[in-house]
């Protein structure tokens, strides 16, 4: 992209922590009380008390959601937008590429600004992010037109009491993670890659006690304190209000040995454990981007120039490899080469998913080292629509952080896609 035309993020991104979806793995987690509209609202809220921009230069904002959770999450990014402080004029759009949601989100919102078809000029800032509860609701399905009770159901709630024995609830986030053109659940498409790229338990668990060890080490030295926003919340009889500061899913003390003696969860015989595997939790994340002239002339502070998007499909039986092919065009775009490459975020759905592609990022230059340096989601979680544009935020404040110039961002997408983002450094 021509710098003339570039697309930039403004200091003051914002993500929440990510909690995790049940709290000690037997209650209702911290962040259950919140529906997808709540988190993306509290994170849009943060982005503009942190950016020194006039609300009334936002004319529009994009979002991103996986998947419905909650009642009011038809209206998406509508109900993030009112939920986050921004009037009734600034027009709303939820985006939706399953795991990808975040990253299009950024992406959307600058492909409205450069093709200008939608782009405000007397408006030229956009909130962008993502939002994803993954408190997903139990489903009943195949009852509308039948009789439940005295009755024919139409529409409504149906009073649980008057269904027939043996009535079972769907539940909707293990529905979600099955594929049916790949006739597999993701998760089964990562133990795929993982005999293609003949990657072991042991390289899989070690991958997985990495992400912790680097997590911890980051948060323990503040790394993420710039990036997030504490949320209070109160739990069922609790006087007072707990503040949840960091990521819930870190390990205070990982261990190998622990994560070795874990059973597999996905095969007999498989690779992908639950410690080696992306935590479920709920998140959110937002930022203001603009093109580089305007931010120029309001005097504002970018965070990173969005050098490259790149976006690719595979097959949908080994998904997870959907990053590789997304890098290559989100490298060309930009016009750097993989030895450029300074620090990558990439979602670690499943650690084999992560290592195939890692080994094929190797090929193109990129240092193994130089990816996920900080953990990433089997230390800290995966928040379907969320995590694209909280990698963005967490890779953009690293490489100011550490002064360096070129980051990458990607992740696979559910169905045989992969999508990443390449970030310039402000410095440079």
């Amino acid at each position: 992209m021509a710098r003339d035309t570039s697309i930039v993020i403004l200091d003051g991104a914002r993500r929440l922590p990510r909690a995790d979806i049940l709290f000690n793995n037997k209650e209702p987690g911290l962040f259950s009380r919140f529906s997808t509209t709540h988190l993306g609202g509290m994170a849009i809220k943060a982005a503009l008390e942190h950016t020194p921009v006039d609300r009334e230069l936002i004319g529009h904002v994009v979002m991103g959601m996986a998947q419905h959770s909650h009642r009011d999450s038809i209206y998406g990014a509508q109900g993030m937008r009112w939920r986050g402080g921004l009037p009734d004029d600034v027009p709303a759009l939820t985006v939706a590429r399953i795991c990808g949601s975040g990253a299009e989100a950024i992406s959307v919102g600058a492909e409205m600004m450069l093709a200008g078809l939608r782009h405000d000029e007397a408006r030229p800032f956009t909130v962008v992010g993502g939002a994803e509860s993954m408190q997903y609701p139990f489903c009943l399905y195949d009852y509308r037109g039948k009789k439940v009770g005295a009755s024919v159901q139409k529409y409504g709630p149906v009073s649980a009491h008057k269904l027939p024995p043996e009535t079972h609830l769907h539940d909707m986030m293990l529905s979600g993670l099955y594929d049916p053109s790949a006739k597999m659940s993701m998760a089964n498409t990562a133990e795929e890659l993982g005999r293609r790229y003949k990657i072991t338990r042991e390289q899989a668990d070690l991958f997985g006690y990495r992400s912790q060890v680097n997590a911890k080490k980051a948060r323990d030295a503040g790394w993420f304190d710039e990036e997030l926003v504490a949320v209070q919340v109160r739990r069922d009889g609790a006087s007072d209000p707990i503040t949840v500061k960091y990521d819930t899913h870190i390990l205070e003390e990982a261990s190998l040995e622990a994560m070795s003696g874990l059973f597999p969860a996905f095969e007999a015989g498989g690779i992908i454990t639950a410690g080696n595997a992306s935590a479920v939790v709920d998140g959110a994340a937002a930022m203001v981007i603009a093109k580089q002239a305007d931010a120029q002339k309001h005097g504002l502070k970018p965070l990173a120039r969005i050098a490259g998007f790149g976006v690719a499909a595979c097959d949908p039986k080994i998904m997870g490899w959907g990053p590789v092919p997304a890098t290559r065009k989100a490298l060309a775009q930009a016009g750097i080469q993989g030895k450029d490459v300074d620090h990558v975020e990439i979602n670690e759905a499943f650690a084999p998913q992560a290592l195939a592609c890692i080994h094929d990022f190797e090929k193109m230059g990129i240092d193994p080292e130089k990816v996920n340096p900080m953990g990433n989601a089997i230390a800290m979680g995966h928040p379907l629509g969320a995590t694209g544009a909280i990698l963005t935020i967490t890779c953009a404040y690293a490489l100011r952080r550490t002064k360096k110039r070129w980051g990458v961002v990607t992740m696979c997408i559910g169905g045989g896609q992969g999508i990443t983002l390449v970030l310039e450094s402000a410095l440079h």
